[in-house]
């Protein structure tokens, strides 16, 4: 043994790990709450909702939030720990592979608007917290509508999802990119086809309507088109985020999560407005 070690007493030495292992749990807790709270927004569809829209935030992410589409009528689920109507008895390895590839415990396929998609991307650190971050919140007992589905959902959303990293933070456009995948901007801002599917080759453009108790919202264009985010500074692109109001005083109208997104920090959305900047420039098709 080093004289290093020998310097530390006993017991101290045994509570290392204990330590060690305490506060790597706080750092996972601490940040699937910044994701929750910021970038992937769960609370902007699963937090349970009043008459008007209105998120009821003492209800917690006990879902039932309604999303009347042409292709669907989904309601979003309960994932509180309730054991009875929410995620009690699913297992981590269940709720993660719920998240990253849209199966539910029973074998079902989760459907739109769950963004399964862009979520196939969290990387495993990133999803562990998050996980441990929905164990951590009080149960609340509110079973939800099934959501109907008037368009076929595939087998699957891809193969399992095996090992993901998220790309390093000083490496902009691509940690960018990651950011703005878990965030799933472009499941709202990407133009659906007549069976209710993302167009990719047009990622970014916008156009799609979205009813709810605000009325009629149409999801912008984010691409570096004139028509888009060309003509805008970067600190107008994040003020617009953060506060959900354009440049113009007009403000913005839910789905967009702007009452989340206004903590994300600046080093993430420098990284956000970085991959904006780079997608190909898209002119709108729809008014």
């Amino acid at each position: 043994m080093s004289r290093f070690w020998r310097l530390i007493p006993a017991g101290l030495l045994a509570c290392l790990p204990l330590v060690s292992w305490a506060d790597a749990a706080a750092d996972r807790l601490a940040r699937g709450k910044y994701l929750m709270d910021t970038v992937v927004a769960c609370g902007n569809c699963h937090v349970q909702r009043g008459p008007q829209g209105e998120p009821l935030f003492e209800r917690g992410l006990s879902g039932g939030f309604k999303f009347d589409l042409p292709p669907f009528t989904a309601y979003a689920a309960n994932i509180t720990p309730d054991v009875e109507t929410g995620i009690g008895r699913w297992t981590d390895a269940q709720l993660t592979r719920a998240i990253r590839e849209g199966l539910r415990p029973d074998g079902s396929l989760i459907g739109p608007p769950m963004p399964i998609e862009f979520y196939r991307h969290l990387s495993d650190a990133d999803v562990a917290a998050l996980v441990a971050y929905m164990r951590a919140q009080p149960p609340v007992a509110n079973a939800v509508p099934k959501s109907v589905y008037r368009m076929p959902l595939p087998p699957s959303y891809g193969p399992p999802v095996k090992q993901v990293v998220a790309p390093p933070a000083k490496d902009q456009r691509r940690y960018g990119e990651y950011l703005v995948q878990i965030a799933h901007c472009m499941e709202c801002h990407t133009p659906r086809d007549e069976k209710g599917q993302l167009v990719m080759s047009r990622l970014g453009a916008g156009g799609e309507s979205f009813k709810g108790p605000w009325g009629v919202s149409v999801s912008r264009n984010l691409t570096p088109d004139p028509s888009g985010l060309k003509d805008w500074t970067d600190a107008q692109i994040a003020k617009t985020i953060r506060t959900g109001m354009r440049p113009d005083g007009q403000a913005l109208k839910p789905p967009m999560g702007f009452g989340f997104y206004s903590q994300i920090s600046d080093t993430d959305m420098a990284a956000i407005i970085v991959y904006l900047r780079s997608l190909k420039p898209q002119r709108p098709q729809k008014p």
